[in-house]
């Protein structure tokens, strides 16, 4: 098992309208088999921070899905439209849940 951490900078005042669309986002990630997903932001360093966990059986299957292996879900691509528009950067962190 695998626990990826997504941590995204955005611009101020927008982290409230990132976390809405990864929430309505989360169903259908659900549906290409993530789990245990958390959507948390920062309150106390760095400001407008927000990071997205979620938990992973398959690496390489994660790896094709962001390589984009398989078709979009086209109302995934309607919730997250924009979503660059909010955000000034970020990381991605992968661990091995031991």
């Amino acid at each position: 098992m695998y626990l990826i951490r997504d941590v995204f900078n955005t611009k101020p005042g927008k982290a409230k309208e990132l976390v809405k669309k990864f929430k309505q986002a989360v169903p259908l990630w659900e549906k290409d088999g993530m789990k245990n997903f958390k959507i948390m932001t920062n309150i106390a360093a760095t400001y407008w921070t927000v990071v997205f966990e979620s938990e992973i059986e398959d690496l390489g299957e994660f790896a094709k899905e962001v390589r984009g292996g398989s078709q979009p879900d086209p109302e995934l691509i309607k919730i997250m439209e924009g979503y660059m528009d909010l955000v000034t950067g970020g990381r991605r962190e992968i661990f091995l849940i031991e």
